[in-house]
């Protein structure tokens, strides 16, 4: 049974993930910052790095949220940053942000579906995607539309969260994620939910070598799982 954000409806998770997003599009950056104690920045520019041999000219950033894993990928010099998320609210923080940054001629963000990529095959050099894959309603349906839009030699590079597995930091998360965290995220962003659905959804993801295990089934070759900070989030590759 799939974790969604709003137990008590029947709507698909994806449109409850997008309402949810919407909801709390105001203090997501802020929330996700203060939550991760700024440790977020520092994975981002860790998984872009990985991207550097490769040099991308073209670059899709999925579940791109308010558009911080697009606006790191600059730092690769790409023609152009192709963001996409199902949440209106989201996009349109992301585009406040890009055009402060007067970098609209470099980063176009749009609505769409991260399941049913409206982008022709072997379109883009590398994929991005930052914290968004355990959104995804159906995981392998998404990460079939991130092999099919990739050329051939194109990289997949996947951030998200994972479970620490060693003592103490494994119990010390458990306490952070399930108590603290939604009760913060409750006060600040006035979504009851959306910061109970976090951990819910972590806990419910295949990370780790069963994440492997479905890039590989899916196409991808070459897959590596690199542990970030005792194990909070791990950097997933995959090439088409």
């Amino acid at each position: 049974m799939a974790v969604v954000p709003y137990k008590e409806e029947s709507t698909s998770k994806k449109e409850q993930v997008a309402r949810m997003f919407d909801n709390i599009s105001h203090r997501y950056d802020f929330l996700n910052h203060f939550l991760s104690l700024g440790i977020d920045r520092g994975w981002r520019k860790k998984a872009i790095n990985l991207l550097r041999p490769l040099k991308p000219r073209q670059l899709l950033d999925v579940a791109t949220g308010t558009g911080d894993f697009a606006l790191q990928a600059l730092s690769l010099n790409p023609e152009k940053i192709t963001g996409v998320d199902i949440s209106d609210g989201m996009l349109q923080v992301g585009r406040k942000k890009i055009q402060d940054r007067n970098v609209a001629d470099k980063i176009v963000l749009q609505l769409a579906d991260s399941e049913n990529l409206p982008f022709e095959e072997n379109k883009f050099d590398a994929v991005t995607v930052g914290f968004g894959v355990r959104n995804f309603e159906h995981l392998e349906r998404g990460l079939e539309e991130i092999y099919r839009v990739l050329k051939p030699g194109g990289v997949a590079v996947i951030l998200e969260f994972s479970r620490p597995r060693k003592f103490p930091f494994k119990q010390g998360y458990n306490f952070y994620f399930k108590f603290i965290l939604p009760k913060i995220g409750r006060i600040v962003s006035s979504d009851k939910t959306a910061y109970t659905y976090l951990p819910e959804s972590v806990e419910a993801f295949p990370d780790g070598e069963d994440f492997l295990r479905i890039l590989r089934h899916v196409g991808f070759k070459q897959t590596q799982c690199k542990s970030l900070t005792f194990g909070i989030s791990s950097i997933y590759t995959g090439t088409k």
